[in-house]
């Protein structure tokens, strides 16, 4: 096989082309070629279609996948963690790469805001050789100096996809909103990144967590993975019955931290009347830029708020994930994410579903049907 299919995001709001790309007649060191095997439909990758984040098109979307070796280049003969890597071994591998060399890398150590950072299926244009640096393919070309995982044949890739980019980024934003034992947590959000937050603020200590959205389908999901409290946007549209509600479940005072996953700026002056006086706002879901919102700065300051923001995830989050995914039930519940599959060629329906909000996870898998 000499050339791999991918679909390919050209026009912003346009349908998917499904093109072909030659493959690498040879790879430079450090660097592997991975057969997809399910590549996950993010939230963000909706935010891209749209054109919310100015990113090189045409590209390849797909940022949360899981594949097998088929080449690896000279000299890369381990895996992240030191782990020996194999031509044949399941993987995955963090979305993105940094110099480790920049101001932010080495002196502020904020590796997620590198200044050279690139992120596949996000930063690179298909274009350009070396062409296949997004999921949304039958194969993968990861860069030297990709972080990547092997992962044990226990591990499915339902679980892994299923959780995705979701887990690592709560683990990566709940550091600078850290959750105590006993704290109450308000989620806004019931999607993949708002039931990955909801998972690691259990697992953190939160006595109680209630979750703010909708669909039905997903605050369901919500209980599953152990909200004790939903409050549906469809049932409550108004913002101010919804603030009262969550009082009540809060004893008056409002949550300890409060956790933004919609990625709509809409929700952000709600989210802080949510916070208990000295509480902790995280804005977690605004990966793409949609737009701006009138905020009453006289509230963050009246009620003595933490406001921190969280922007992607370094490998040592996805090695955490991967470890919490080690657990049965952990397992168990970010596999039965994935509610819908779809082949290569249905990628326009398959992120139709996930901006409808039709499905839990949906994922691509490239070579099902062939």
């Amino acid at each position: 096989m000499s050339v791999a299919q991918a679909a390919v995001l050209v026009h912003y709001r346009e349908p998917f082309e499904l093109r072909s790309y030659p493959l690498p007649e040879r790879l430079e060191p450090g660097e592997a070629l991975v057969r997809i095997e399910m590549a996950g439909i993010c939230g963000t990758d909706v935010h891209l279609w749209r054109g919310e984040l100015p990113i090189p098109l045409p590209v390849i979307l797909g940022h949360e996948s899981v594949g097998r070796v088929e080449r690896l280049g000279p000299g890369l003969s381990k895996d992240w963690r030191g782990a020996r890597l194999e031509v044949g071994d399941r993987v995955t591998w963090a979305s993105s790469v940094t110099c480790g060399e920049c101001y932010y890398c080495r002196i502020k150590r904020q590796p997620t805001r590198c200044l050279h950072r690139k992120a596949y299926g996000i930063s690179y244009c298909a274009d350009e050789a070396p062409h296949l640096r997004g999921g949304y393919a039958q194969f993968i070309h990861l860069r030297a100096g990709s972080a990547i995982f092997r992962l044990p044949d226990a591990l499915p890739a339902e679980a892994v996809v299923g959780a995705g980019c979701a887990l690592t980024t709560a683990l990566h934003g709940l550091e600078r909103a850290s959750i105590t034992l006993g704290d109450i947590v308000v989620i806004q959000g019931s999607g993949p990144v708002g039931l990955a937050a909801l998972a690691v603020a259990r697992r953190s200590g939160a006595a109680k967590v209630v979750v703010v959205g909708g669909p039905a389908h997903r605050l369901e999901r919500a209980r599953q993975f152990g909200a004790e409290v939903v409050v549906s946007v469809e049932e409550v549209p108004d913002a101010e019955e919804r603030r009262r509600r969550v009082l009540e479940e809060t004893g008056g005072y409002g949550a300890d931290v409060v956790i933004e996953c919609v990625g709509s700026p809409a929700v952000i002056p709600e989210g802080f009347e949510l916070c208990r006086d000295g509480g902790t706002y995280l804005v977690l879901g605004q990966y793409a830029d949609a737009g701006e919102v009138a905020i009453r700065p006289h509230t963050i300051t009246r009620k003595q708020l933490q406001v921190a923001g969280s922007w992607g995830f370094e490998p040592r989050h996805l090695d955490q994930a991967l470890r919490l995914l080690e657990d049965p039930e952990w397992q168990r519940k970010f596999a039965q994410h994935v509610t819908h599959r779809f082949p290569l060629e249905q990628a326009n329906e398959a992120l139709a579903t996930v901006r409808e909000w039709r499905c839990g996870k949906a994922v691509l898998v490239p070579w099902e049907g062939i």
